[in-house]
């Protein structure tokens, strides 16, 4: 990983989490951290950083079987404290206990992370419930923290949120690892021009991993998708199979679901169509999809997502929406390509519209971090997008915080800066749209509209027809 890459990860986007886990660290009183993520989110390099300024004890788990885990575990925690190897632990409950006992007797407090749980309580089951005695009783009177980690949403989810959950209610911290900011790009792929900036977000999305590898083969974005996803020997031309297939337990259930959302199919009478199952068989898959940060459920502005049933389903991640735009479809072509140029043939086919389509939603999700100096003072809570029949559709919505003002936005991914008379005419043909019909709610809200381009031209003008121009500088300041 890069200098600059460990920079961005550990003193800027994970500051928020490394604090709540210091804080924990300085508790009297010691207490549970429960961190869950996505894979390649960068939990695992997180983690292991705290444990390490801290003199922790750091334990992956695997596959393995209990009693080999056991011992892998013994040997990590004989790392702080000597000899604690030499046993042979029979079972969970004795292994934890040896540990509270010994911890208390040598004044160690931790941390003592284990990661990628999952795999542990897939092979023993029992294990949840242990922790929450041990957690109750010799972990608390070893006033020891202990943070549990893992990459299953699922799981994670059933350990410690659902109310019959074994460890709920006993997490001190309890968050979810979110990917990276756009307004990191800059700092992860240096001074590159604002299209390539784009194009990087709109291939990679938010996924440390993805960054880094991106920054390791260096280069425009088309020539790194090729080289790492298009070529069958690229590191991540298999990636959404392997991920699935890592999930505990595997997702792979969930892929043909995943195939028809890719090739188009958004709504759940099209995904069903496409996957070859009933309707009535996609609630289950639909939703852990959507637990895994894989898939969102898309509602029109102004409808309750519990009673409108307008939903679209879209892939969530710029990375799995080109894959399974590109890769999935085009497996046996990819392989008989020859020559990068053959490959770039079929990518430059499907880039335009996957690079709108993240680019769209990468403004409705930054239209909090506006500039005042361009939407005027006050604060605006994250885009929809609005739809409903034949009326016009909108790309962007959203209300700000004081309930007063209604943002009204369309997004362009020019492909270059974009000047005076090609703003002047879209701002024109946008200023002429009709308001949505949203119903008496919002019939006295102030009407703000919004272009969203990447970027504009030296001196361009940033408000015509009162329409106000926001580019990709906007979003990332």
């Amino acid at each position: 990983m890069s200098i600059m890459l460990m920079c961005i990860m550990r003193f800027l986007d994970r500051e928020p989490e490394t604090r709540r886990l210091s804080r924990l660290m300085r508790s009297s009183e010691g207490g549970l951290a429960v961190v869950h993520g996505r894979r390649r989110i960068g939990k695992t390099r997180m983690l292991v950083e705290w444990c390490e300024a801290h003199g922790g004890v750091y334990f992956v788990a695997d596959e393995s079987s209990p009693e080999v885990q056991r011992a892998y575990f013994s040997e990590a925690v004989a790392l702080r404290l000597p000899g604690f190897s030499a046993v042979r632990y029979p079972d969970w409950r004795s292994l934890l206990d040896r540990l509270a006992a010994d911890a208390e007797g040598q004044g160690f407090r931790g941390p003592v992370v284990i990661d990628e749980l999952p795999y542990l309580v897939a092979a023993s089951p029992e294990l949840p419930s242990v922790l929450q005695r041990w957690m109750d009783h010799a972990a608390k009177r070893a006033r020891l923290v202990v943070a549990l980690a893992g990459s299953s949403q699922r799981t994670m989810q059933g350990l410690v949120l659902d109310r019959g959950a074994p460890l709920f209610g006993r997490a001190t911290e309890l968050f979810e690892v979110l990917p990276l900011q756009p307004r990191y790009l800059r700092e992860a792929f240096g001074r590159v021009p604002v299209q390539e900036l784009l194009d990087a977000w709109c291939a990679w999305g938010g996924v440390p991993r993805y960054w880094e590898l991106a920054t390791d083969v260096g280069g425009r974005t088309r020539q790194v998708v090729d080289a790492l996803v298009l070529d069958a020997r690229g590191v991540l031309h298999d990636e959404p199979a392997r991920l699935l297939l890592e999930e505990t337990p595997p997702a792979l259930e969930v892929r043909p679901v995943l195939d028809a959302i890719g090739a188009g199919a958004h709504r759940v009478s099209e995904i069903a169509g496409r996957a070859g199952r009933p309707a009535t068989a996609l609630a289950r898959p639909l939703e852990r999809l959507r637990a895994m940060a894989l898939v969102s459920r898309d509602v029109p502005f102004g409808s309750n997502e519990r009673e409108t049933k307008r939903s679209l389903y879209r892939i969530a991640d710029p990375f799995f929406r080109l894959w399974f735009r590109v890769v999935a479809p085009h497996r046996g072509a990819l392989r008989l390509a020859a020559a990068p140029r053959e490959r770039r043939v079929l990518f430059d086919r499907h880039w335009p519209s996957l690079r709108a389509e993240a680019w769209e939603q990468l403004c409705r999700e930054q239209v909090p971090s506006i500039p005042r100096r361009v939407l005027g003072a006050g604060e605006w809570r994250p885009g929809q997008r609005f739809w409903h029949g034949n009326l016009p559709e909108w790309d962007i919505v959203s209300e700000d915080e004081a309930g007063k003002r209604l943002l009204l936005g369309e997004a362009r991914a020019h492909g270059r800066r974009v000047g005076r008379s090609q703003l002047v005419s879209e701002a024109k043909r946008l200023a002429e749209r009709p308001r949505p019909d949203l119903g008496g709610r919002y019939a006295g809200h102030e009407i703000v509209r919004v272009l969203f381009v990447p970027e504009v031209e030296p001196r361009a003008p940033r408000n015509l027809e009162g329409v106000r121009v926001v580019t990709l500088d906007d979003l990332l300041s």
